[in-house]
């Protein structure tokens, strides 16, 4: 028996590293989930949605970004806080009704009583102007975390049913619509989101019927 050459060694080497790298886990317990969604709450100033993505893409990784995508656009269109609907989402996949509890408990419990204090101090800070300056600085930084996500997002619809052209004409559209034009989400949502569903369920049965050669 002859020894492979080590630069065939080494190359499996490091396929198994990329593949242990990439390869999605799953969260061990019910305490598992609710540590997690416990920490991204508690990072979650001016919004959870950033924290969300760093804690379950790559920190965990419990989610591929593609799956986030999903998830994050059923949390969309659902009533109620998005990262709540998706917290419930994934909770329930990995561990039933219990799940979706655990998790949600994670985003309210010990966040509220945060809140609750904080509430507290601020009620008797608010008039002070380094408070005033250091809440409109947050402010700030909130917006910059969620185009940092969005742009994190963005990689991930050249996987997108639609295809890369057509996904970035809907979110162009969906943004002049409500961003410039203040039309109702609602409406915006349920039109462009019943096109969008239309034309990646043709796709996909096209692609189905008639693969590519």
């Amino acid at each position: 028996m002859t020894d492979s050459p080590p630069s065939a060694a080494t190359d499996n080497d490091a396929a198994l590293q990329t593949r242990a790298a990439t390869e999605l886990r799953r969260p061990r317990s019910l305490a598992d989930v609710y540590r997690v969604f416990t920490r991204m709450a508690l990072q979650g100033f001016g919004g959870v949605l950033p924290v969300a993505h760093r804690e379950l893409v790559e920190r965990e990784r419990w989610m591929s970004p593609q799956g986030f995508l999903e998830v994050l656009s059923l949390s969309q269109v659902l009533p109620g806080p998005n990262v709540v609907n998706l917290a419930i989402i994934f909770g329930d996949r990995h561990f039933g009704w219990r799940g979706a509890l655990a998790a949600t408990a994670g985003m309210l419990s010990v966040p509220m009583l945060v809140v609750l204090v904080l509430a507290l101090i601020y009620r008797q800070a608010a008039d002070v102007p380094l408070v005033t300056g250091a809440l409109r600085g947050m402010g700030v930084v909130a917006a910059g975390l969620i185009i940092g996500t969005a742009v994190k997002l963005a990689a991930t619809l050249s996987k997108n049913p639609l295809g890369l052209p057509l996904a970035l004409g809907v979110g162009a559209t969906t943004f002049a619509m409500v961003g410039l034009l203040r039309w109702p989400m609602v409406w915006v949502v349920l039109g462009l989101g019943a096109l969008g569903m239309a034309a990646a369920w043709w796709r996909i049965v096209r692609q189905a019927r008639w693969p590519a050669p």
